[in-house]
Formats: C-alpha cells, structure tokens, sequence
C-alpha cells in the first residue's frame, strides 16, 4: 500500500436543533476512516456510515432563488455539485457553500422564533444555479452537534 497511513478528516457543516428549539450551524470533522480495497482496487480511505434508509434526490436552485425559513424534510447531506448556495441558521450564522463542501441539514422540530423565523433559510449565491445531491435518511434527528463524526 502507498501513501501517507495518517487518517484522513473531511469536515462538513451541520444545521442541528437545540433542545430550545433553535437551530445552529457547526463545523464538525468526519474522523472514522478506515483503509480498505474496493475489488481489485488498491485501498482507500473510508468512513462508512451507519446503514440506514434514504432516498436520494438532485436539486437545482435557480440564480436569486430563497427558500426562506423552513425546516429540512428528513436528516440529510447536501453535496452542491455546481454552483454556490448559502444555509442562515436562526441563531443568525449564515454559511456559504460550493463543490466539494457538505452540509448535514437536520434542524427538525424547531420552534418559530419571535420574528416567526423557523429552522433555516437558504438560497443560490452569484450568477449560476446551485445544483445540489441531498442523501435524506429515514431516521430520527438528533438533537446533538457532530454526533456522526
């Protein structure tokens, strides 16, 4: 096997839900990996996830669009593809995101604020469409920051 045998850590952004009901943007570290061949395949670094259920679904976000504040449907990661879109939690932090960055949405069961803002916004950044992969997994949320690291 070639190459470094340091574990390699993607970082990725995580929208979670407090116990207060606001939701938050942290930056957390996938930490788990593992090297392993694939087939044939020299080894690679993996970090393979709990197996849960998911459906996976392609977006694409028309330049000016906004979602404004609105819960994710399901946990799920965000992978753009193309693109720049940008995630604005209700304790005010708003990330910016392009290709090869990931965001972990899972802000369910919040509660609107005095100014009604509920979950999160989010929306195209520029003069291109965002297109984006979401992975929703059919499983609970949880109520902790990181927690897949």
């Amino acid at each position: 096997m070639s190459g470094d045998a340091t574990p390699p850590v993607t970082h990725y952004w995580h929208l979670w839900r407090d116990d207060n009901g606001v939701s938050h943007q942290e930056r957390c570290a996938l930490s788990g990996f593992e090297q392993h061949s694939v087939g044939d395949a020299d080894p690679q670094w993996n970090d393979q996830q709990e197996r849960v259920e998911s459906t996976v679904v392609f977006t694409v976000q028309p330049v000016g669009w906004v979602g404004e504040w609105h819960e994710n449907p399901a946990p799920q990661w965000i992978v753009p593809l193309s693109g720049r879109w940008f995630v604005e939690s209700m304790d005010g932090t708003r990330i910016e995101m392009g290709p090869g960055e990931l965001s972990f949405g899972e802000d369910q069961g919040c509660v609107a604020d005095a100014e009604g803002r509920k979950g999160h916004r989010s929306g195209t950044v520029g003069d291109e469409p965002a297109r984006l992969m979401t992975i929703q997994l059919h499983e609970e949320a949880t109520a902790r920051p990181c927690h897949r690291s």
